[in-house]
């Protein structure tokens, strides 16, 4: 593994888990096993390694939930899949760590909100016109507003609010709160393909959170 991809993924993994306030250059070199002076070789600072893992870290989860979506046979197979991909990458995240990316590195979170429109709104829109066109969504709903209202929801559990408490809390509230959107815009033929795919993924899911 190059050095770049090595820090990269090393930022990634320890501000994900810790946050990023107290992660220091010294964590970061340590952790992705290579010295301080090939850490300074391609940042000079903290802030310059926030923003491209936060880039690298986003681009590496939107490819792996793309591929996890190839070959589902429906809107809901693909929601679904979704919900069970991200309910693995909560068990990685500190429930702090968007709040301190905010608060510490607003370019970085400015940055990270970006994508997450260019990308996820996008990728969710996308899936609702798909399950308009196959009878499993409502016809009256608007998918531009859901898709932007599903990403907020999602964004809403990883801020310090009463709903998340640790790691498992922000599991389960993520999985219920993915749920309550799905019930909100399928109609009864697709509660049905629901209710088979939760079974299939979900129930796993729930199992590995517990």
């Amino acid at each position: 593994m190059e050095p770049l991809t090595k820090i990269l993924s090393a930022s990634a993994e320890l501000f994900s888990q810790y946050g990023f306030k107290t992660i220091t250059m010294d964590d970061i070199a340590r952790r992705a096993g290579i010295s301080k002076k090939t850490l300074y070789q391609h940042f000079a600072n903290k802030q310059e390694v926030v923003n491209e893992s936060v880039v690298w870290y986003k681009n590496n989860t939107s490819e792996n939930c793309a591929a996890m979506l190839e070959g589902a046979d429906n809107a809901i197979e693909a929601m679904v899949r979704m919900l069970a991909f991200f309910d693995t990458m909560h068990k990685r995240i500190n429930p702090m760590a968007i709040f301190e990316m905010q608060r510490f590195f607003p370019e970085a979170y400015k940055t990270f909100r970006d994508l997450l429109v260019e990308r996820d709104v996008v990728m969710i829109r996308d899936n609702i016109l798909q399950g308009i066109k196959e009878g499993l969504y409502r016809e009256d709903i608007n998918a531009d507003l859901l898709a932007r209202y599903r990403l907020e929801t999602s964004l809403l559990i990883l801020q310090p609010n009463l709903l998340v408490n640790d790691r498992n809390s922000l599991m389960s509230v993520a999985l219920e709160i993915g749920e309550h959107f799905l019930y909100g815009i399928m109609n009864a033929k697709g509660e049905k393909f629901y209710l088979k795919y939760k079974a299939k993924y979900l129930k796993e899911a729930s199992k590995t959170s517990i």
